[in-house]
């Protein structure tokens, strides 16, 4: 049988698309393995990816966990050093006794209320012109004198109790006709019985003389205005006999007054020394000029149309006739404030502040009060130029010649008693009182029962003051009722008896009405009413002044304690008002003054809003 063969396949070489080389299998398994590998080493790759974010997540975790820890620590680090300080800081106050912390608190107050400008001019102060050496004058004391033992200037001082701080002082001198003053002055001074210089005369006038700056401190009726008063008049004359004054020049210095009554008791002094100067025809005539307000300037214009010599004013009108240009402070050389611890801390430091850039040149400058407490003088030590301070007694101590009554009366039976006070002692009488309106109803009450008495206080004109003062001092009125605008300076004669029917907050203002009596060596009695109105540290003020002065203390202020001395504290007086009863922390000055500050600052922001 025959077998038929099958078919071969058809290729088609043709076809290059569907065409699949040949690749050994050697080669084969090689591209397998290198693909098999290349997968691996990708998943190795993303795992190790994976790996590596979370231990930085982990990282991140643990290192703000590590700064958050840190944190805490810190916190607590500071924490403790806080405590530690604290508690470091209480036991060192708990080793403090009350008394040293009082001192530490009350040196605070005292930094903070110090003054920042000093008794210089705007253009010293902007120029930083700042003057070394006190003004030069031709007066010098007698050979004699200037050859003196300084150990017998020393004792001379011990003998009238004088107590004197600074450079070169200049030595005191017991007789006026050593002190080189004109005779003609001389023998108007003995014609008012006025032979020898009361203590603060006797020093302070030598220092005056040699042009040095001085703060001077004496109880009141000392003879403080004729201190600083004499030594502008021989600088005036000097002036004067070297080159006459003419219209437009002038004034050679200046007085400054807190109150217009005490501004023109200095200025009829001043006119009555230098018209007796004038009398013999030796010497010239000075020209003096009044500056205060409520009089009209045009009544002493003869006085402004020929050469002025002093102006003695109080700050308001002077600094609006210096505005004015009425005269000028270009050659001005001398500066006395009166009661000066009123003029700088009592409403006036800006007003002095003021007056002050009117000068163009080095000036003298005196500083003169009964009562001049630690920060006045610390102030005015830090203002002038090597100054001289002349302290007869403590500052702020009541004359001893004055005989201090206390007694406690109550409120409703005040003016009753008033009447029994009166009988004390014969007229001229002065009574006190801090309110106006009472002022005026104790006026009313004696003019009823028959005395002859006037009435003077702030709200008055000036008319009414001036009628009120020289009837006053005539005689014709035997009672004079008064706020305490009469008390700082005003000198009536032959006042015997004192009256303070409200006693003031401030021991102060005590100080300086009592004054008013026992002036110029004589004696004179001052009865005070308290009652239960009475602040208690206004109490113990006027306790420790009693004490000071040897007088009575009387049985309900003896039992007053001191707090200060329960807690083992410290006695010394406060620092800015002088006051013996306590601290600067508790001082009504202190606060009255802030008071003051506050209003005027509510003020301020009030009108500011129209």
């Amino acid at each position: 049988m025959h077998r038929r063969r099958s078919p071969s396949p058809e290729y088609k070489m043709d076809n290059d698309d569907l065409y699949e080389p040949y690749i050994p299998v050697a080669q084969r398994r090689q591209e397998k393995l290198a693909k098999l590998s290349s997968l691996g080493i990708t998943a190795e790759t993303s795992k190790s990816r994976k790996i590596e974010e979370e231990q930085e997540e982990r990282e991140d975790a643990q290192r703000e966990e590590e700064n958050r820890r840190e944190k805490a620590r810190k916190e607590r680090t500071l924490l403790f050093e806080a405590q530690e300080v604290h508690l470091r800081k209480a036991a060192e106050d708990s080793k403090k006794t009350a008394d040293q912390k009082a001192q530490e608190a009350d040196a605070e107050i005292l930094e903070a209320i110090k003054s920042r400008r000093k008794l210089a001019s705007d253009m010293e102060l902007a120029q930083g012109i700042r003057y070394t050496d006190p003004l030069k004058t031709s007066w010098r004391p007698p050979w004699y004198i200037r050859d003196r033992p300084t150990d017998q200037d020393q004792r001379l001082r011990d003998k009238y109790h004088i107590v004197v701080e600074g450079e070169s002082i200049p030595p005191p001198i017991e007789r006026f006709e050593d002190m080189k003053i004109p005779g003609a002055i001389l023998e108007y001074l003995r014609s008012k019985r006025i032979v020898n210089p009361t203590p603060i005369q006797l020093q302070g006038i030598p220092v005056a003389f040699s042009g040095r700056d001085i703060i001077g401190i004496a109880f009141t009726g000392s003879g403080k205005t004729l201190t600083f008063c004499l030594p502008l008049i021989m600088m005036a004359l000097e002036e004067e006999m070297k080159l006459p004054l003419v219209r437009g020049e002038g004034p050679v210095g200046v007085i400054l007054c807190p109150s217009r009554e005490l501004a023109n008791q200095t200025y009829d002094n001043v006119v009555t020394w230098c018209t007796a100067l004038a009398k013999d025809g030796k010497y010239p005539q000075l020209n003096a000029l009044l500056c205060i307000g409520g009089i009209s300037m045009n009544e002493q214009s003869h006085v402004l149309n020929k050469g002025l010599h002093i102006v003695v004013a109080t700050p308001g009108r002077l600094i609006d006739m210096l505005e004015k240009k009425r005269f000028t402070f270009n050659n001005c050389k001398y500066l006395c404030m009166d009661e000066a611890d009123r003029m700088i801390d009592l409403g006036f430091e800006d007003d002095v502040r003021n007056i002050m850039s009117f000068f163009k040149n080095q000036r003298q400058t005196l500083l003169f009060s009964a009562t001049m407490p630690k920060k006045i003088q610390d102030f005015a030590r830090d203002s002038l130029i090597k100054p001289v301070l002349v302290n007869v007694g403590r500052a702020g101590a009541a004359n001893l010649d004055v005989l201090q009554v206390v007694e406690y009366v109550k409120q409703e039976a005040k003016m009753v008693y008033l009447l029994e006070c009166l009988q004390k002692t014969p007229p001229p009488v002065i009574i006190f009182s801090e309110n106006k309106n009472e002022v005026d109803d104790i006026q009313e009450y004696l003019l009823l029962k028959g005395v002859e008495a006037v009435a003077i206080h702030g709200s008055k004109t000036q008319e009414e003051r001036r009628y009120a003062i020289t009837s006053f001092k005539s005689g014709a009125k035997d009672v004079m009722v008064a706020s305490g605008v009469a008390s700082k300076g005003l000198d009536f004669n032959d006042i015997q008896h004192v009256i303070i029917f409200s006693m003031p907050k401030e021991i102060e203002d005590y100080v300086h009405q009592i004054g008013r009596t026992g002036r110029s060596g004589k004696t004179g009695i001052a009865t005070t009413f308290v009652n239960m109105n009475t602040p208690e540290q206004t109490l113990l003020d006027l306790k420790y002044l009693l004490m000071e002065a040897g007088q009575k203390v009387p049985p309900f202020l003896a039992t007053i304690e001191d707090p200060r001395a329960v807690h083992g504290g410290s006695l010394t007086g406060c620092p800015v008002c002088g006051g013996l009863g306590h601290g600067i922390s508790n001082c009504p000055k202190l606060e009255d003054v802030q008071r003051r500050q506050m209003a005027s600052h509510r003020a301020a922001d009030d009108g500011g809003g129209y």
